[in-house]
């Protein structure tokens, strides 16, 4: 924990000692945002039971319209070097709540959610840059870790809702509160962050550690610390190569802190937790590829998992299903715009014919754990994005996931439209 903090003072002292500063335009107000509309097809159940009871549930079908993702940015250069962005996001179109008066039970209000959602505040920081190589950023900030974290908006993959894999056992925006330092050259990009670490408790089946990074409270939690890096390399025109990470200490970092005796089960019990991936883009005149491969590692998955089905409190806002000690995910995605093969004058449209495929794991468990192979899954697209101008796409896509025999398959037609812009810079 010690050198958890020192990490930061260093961080601290690099940034205020530094004495080169970067010239900005002063007064500069930038605004932009994006989001997506998305309407979905899915040939299979949605029955929470489709897996454990998979042949009660054969040949049903579901649809469902949602708004996934409607994000404002909004960035001010004061000058000097100084910086600061906010970006607020409304998943799902936000929450909504009424107030009504229930004559049933005495005349009383009530309140009442009429809809799901969120609405959370993504990004606010704000950020010393003294050149290039050297920018400190402190506030709540995008962990880079994995592609879809680094590049999340819409226009930067093919298929009409986020790549799957990615977004099933990893935090989607991955974002949180602590201190980052970066740079860039003419072909690397580098960027080492300390910020709260995840909460093991919300750990899942399901999901890995993706719901780790969330509260339920109305500050993070930090009683342990989290470590991630990134490392971009551009040397070939076109490709981007990077390798990013994260590494920290998950157990009982929650509400409110426990002391473990060391006559208790749960002595000396970590949950230290890894993330290493690998991802790609290389964009070429008329050819766009992507693809990503991801790990990840708990350590003590057995007893947290045991320790959260049984100690937490029933009302906790935790959950309650095991986590293994791993988890995968790997894909790949490649688009070629079929309109350059015409003798076009128009430049700025563009229909890119697409195909995906990924394979992902939510659960691999440690030994004495359940299995649960229905979290196995294989999943391909293709489908067509047309932009009709360089902020716009239009998306149309075919899908298909492939579980075990066991388990019903579950293909979808899924159609989007999206726009990522600035409106103002």
């Amino acid at each position: 924990m010690k050198l958890s903090y020192c990490f930061i003072v260093i961080l601290i002292f690099l940034g205020l000692s530094a004495s080169a500063q970067q010239t900005h335009e002063e007064g500069t107000l930038t605004i932009g945002g994006y989001g997506e509309v998305a309407l979905s097809r899915n040939f299979y159940s949605d029955n929470v039971y489709r897996y454990s009871s998979a042949s009660s549930h054969k040949g049903e079908q579901h649809g469902r319209f949602d708004i996934p993702h409607s994000v404002v940015y909004l960035g001010y250069d004061f000058g000097k070097g100084w910086t600061m962005q906010t970006e607020i996001e409304f998943e799902h179109t936000g929450t909504g709540v009424s107030v009504e008066k229930e004559f049933e039970e005495a005349g009383e209000w009530e309140s009442e959610i009429e809809k799901g959602g969120e609405v959370e505040l993504e990004q606010f920081w704000i950020q010393k840059s003294f050149f290039p190589a050297l920018n400190v950023r402190m506030g709540h900030i995008i962990v880079p870790v994995g592609g879809l974290n680094n590049a999340h908006e819409p226009l930067n993959f093919f298929t009409v809702y986020r790549p799957e894999g990615e977004d099933t056992i990893l935090p989607s925006t991955w974002h949180d509160t602590g201190i980052s330092l970066w740079g860039k050259t003419s072909h690397w990009r580098y960027e080492v962050m300390a910020i709260a670490g995840l909460d093991a408790y919300m750990f899942s089946t399901e999901n890995f550690i993706k719901n780790g990074a969330g509260s339920p409270f109305e500050f993070k939690v930090a009683n342990q610390l989290g470590f991630a890096a990134r490392i971009d390399n551009y040397s070939i025109n076109g490709l981007r190569l990077s390798l990013s990470g994260f590494y920290g200490r998950a157990f009982n970092n929650t509400y409110p802190y426990e002391v473990i005796p060391e006559t208790s089960r749960y002595y000396g019990v970590k949950g230290r937790t890894a993330i290493g991936a690998f991802d790609f883009v290389y964009t070429g005149k008329n050819f766009i590829a992507r693809g990503n491969a991801d790990i990840g590692y708990v350590g003590d998955a057995v007893m947290i998992s045991y320790m959260k089905r049984n100690r937490s409190a029933s009302n906790a806002p935790y959950d309650k299903s095991s986590v293994g000690k791993a988890a995968v995910a790997t894909g790949c995605e490649a688009g070629y715009d079929i309109l350059s093969l015409s003798s076009r004058k128009e430049t700025q449209k563009r229909l890119y014919l697409f195909g995906r495929y990924e394979y992902y794991n939510s659960y691999l468990p440690d030994t004495g754990q359940e299995s649960a192979e229905w979290t196995a899954k294989h999943r391909m697209a293709v489908g067509l994005n047309y932009y009709p101008i360089p902020q716009i796409a239009i998306k149309a896509e075919y899908s298909h996931r492939f579980l075990k025999s066991d388990y019903n398959p579950e293909p979808a037609i899924n159609i989007g439209i999206c726009y990522m812009a600035f409106f103002k810079k």
